[in-house]
C-alpha cells in the first residue's frame, strides 16, 4: 500500500504571489504544443503551416481551453449550483475545469482560426491533434500532485491512500490517465501523423483514442460525489466520451471515402 505524498499545491511562493503546480502544468502543456508544432512544421512541409500560424493558433487555443473548460464544468457538472451562484463561475482559482468543455472550446477556436486563415477546418484540427496528448498528460500529473480526481476503492498492490479523502486504498486513476490519454495516445497519433493522411483522419483517430481511453479509465475513477453513477451504470465522463468514439469512427470513414 502506498500513501499519497500530500504535495503542497503551490509550487513557488513569491511573497503574495503563489504559483500553483496545476498552473505550471498548463504552461507545460502549451510548451509541448509549441515544441511539437515546430517539429511538425519542419519535418512535414506539406502541411503548409508556418511558425506564425503556430503562434496564432496557440493564442486561440489558450482561450478555447480556459473558457471552454470552465463553461463545460459549469454546464456539464454543476449547472444548478452555478445558476444559484453565478458570480462563482468566474472563481477559476477554486478549481473546476472540464476536458470535454475545453475540447469543445478548442474546436470552436480552431474554427475561428480556419476562418481567419482560410485553412480547411479539418486540416487545422489534423495538425493540432498530435500536439495535444502530452499536454493532457501534464494536466493529469497536476491532478495527482493536487490529490484530486482520485480513483475508486481497490485491492491492487499499487493502490494509493489519499489521506485528504479517507484511509481507503484507491486506484491512482490520475496516473492511468497520464499513461493512456497522455503517453499512449501521443505515441499513436505521432506515429500515425508521420505520413500524409486523408483530411480528417488524424482528428478522427484522436476522438477514438481519447474517448476510448477515458471511457475505460472511468471504471477506476471515483465518480463526482454530486453526480454519482448515471444511467446504464455509466459516469458523466463516460457519457461524454462515448459520443467522441462514435464521431471518431464516422469521421475516419468519411475521410477515407472522400479524401483518401
Amino acid at each position: 500500500m502506498l500513501i499519497h505524498p500530500q504535495f503542497d499545491p503551490i509550487a513557488i511562493h513569491l511573497g503574495p504571489v503563489a504559483i500553483r503546480w496545476y498552473g505550471l502544468m498548463y504552461l507545460l502543456a502549451f510548451t509541448f504544443v509549441m515544441v511539437l508544432g515546430r517539429m511538425r512544421i519542419k519535418s512535414q512541409p506539406y502541411t503548409g503551416w508556418t511558425l506564425r500560424d503556430l503562434d496564432d493558433i496557440l493564442f486561440y487555443g489558450v482561450l478555447g481551453v480556459v473558457l471552454g473548460g470552465r463553461l463545460g464544468y459549469v454546464f456539464f457538472y454543476k449547472l444548478s449550483y452555478y445558476l444559484s451562484h453565478p458570480i462563482e463561475i468566474f472563481y477559476v482559482w477554486q478549481g473546476g475545469m472540464s476536458f470535454h468543455g475545453g475540447f469543445l472550446g478548442v474546436i470552436f477556436a480552431m474554427w475561428l482560426f480556419s476562418r481567419k486563415t482560410s485553412k480547411p477546418w479539418l486540416s487545422v484540427t489534423d495538425f493540432i491533434a498530435p500536439l495535444v496528448p502530452l499536454g493532457l498528460g501534464a494536466g493529469r500529473i497536476g491532478n495527482f500532485i493536487n490529490g484530486e480526481l482520485w480513483g475508486r476503492a481497490t485491492d491492487v498492490s499499487w493502490g494509493i491512500v489519499f489521506p485528504q479523502v479517507d484511509q481507503t486504498v484507491r486506484h491512482p486513476s490520475q496516473l492511468y490517465e497520464f499513461g493512456l490519454e497522455g503517453l499512449m495516445l501521443f505515441a499513436i497519433l505521432w506515429l500515425y501523423s508521420s505520413k500524409q493522411r486523408a483530411r480528417g483522419a488524424i482528428s478522427g483517430l484522436f476522438l477514438i483514442g481519447y474517448g476510448t481511453f477515458r471511457f475505460l479509465v472511468e471504471y477506476t475513477r471515483e465518480p463526482d460525489d454530486f453526480l454519482g453513477i448515471l444511467a446504464l451504470g455509466m459516469s458523466m465522463g463516460q457519457w461524454l466520451s462515448f459520443p467522441m468514439v462514435i464521431a471518431g469512427f464516422l469521421m475516419m470513414r468519411w475521410a477515407y471515402r472522400n479524401n483518401g
